[in-house]
């Protein structure tokens, strides 16, 4: 367990990097985003990745690590969201940014070893192509969550869903690098 809270860890500071390159680029924009358009742009890479594991002919030569890392981030983003909730203009610098990021990835840190344990590391013996499988699903439950205004009967909320896809695309990132 303590090899994949290390691999966990190398796993997000590449997406925090990114993210915080992304935020001197751009700024907080994204805090103008309601959930469904942060929901449907972790669709478009899931549904990429997708594409790119089942197609034999690659037309843009990437693999699937920079939408990986895109998902991560943009379920950040959308779990900050949730608590902050969504604004008109951009209201917060790129220090209280990154600080809101880590620590919603504490949180989701802190719901895979919970869950890492009772599962016994299942994740290490799924297939990327599994991982990536599960993201949608997930996505596919937070649209109907959404579609019907945030009420469930017996589910957990979308929050809980965003967190899985972060872990589930940690994992797959774990999955790719081990693989190199």
């Amino acid at each position: 367990m303590q090899h994949t809270s290390q691999q966990y860890d190398e796993v997000i500071q590449t997406c925090r990097e990114l993210f915080l390159k992304k935020a001197k680029d751009y700024g907080t924009a994204w805090r103008i985003l309601r959930l469904p358009s942060l929901t449907d742009q972790i669709f478009i890479k899931a549904q990429r990745i997708r594409g790119l594991q089942q197609n034999a002919i690659r037309k843009i030569d990437e693999d699937e690590r920079s939408e990986f890392i895109g998902i991560i981030n943009y379920s950040i983003m959308a779990l900050v969201q949730i608590k902050k909730g969504i604004v008109e203009q951009p209201d917060i610098d790129i220090e209280e940014a990154i600080e809101l990021y880590d620590k919603e990835v504490a949180n989701t840190k802190k719901l895979m070893e919970d869950k890492n344990h009772d599962y016994g590391e299942a994740w290490r013996d799924m297939r990327v192509s599994s991982l990536t499988d599960l993201i949608l699903q997930k996505l596919l439950r937070v649209k109907q969550i959404e579609d019907n205004q945030g009420a469930t009967l017996v589910s957990e909320g979308v929050d809980a869903n965003y967190q899985d896809m972060v872990n589930y695309a940690v994992f797959a990132l774990i999955h790719l690098n081990e693989e190199k």
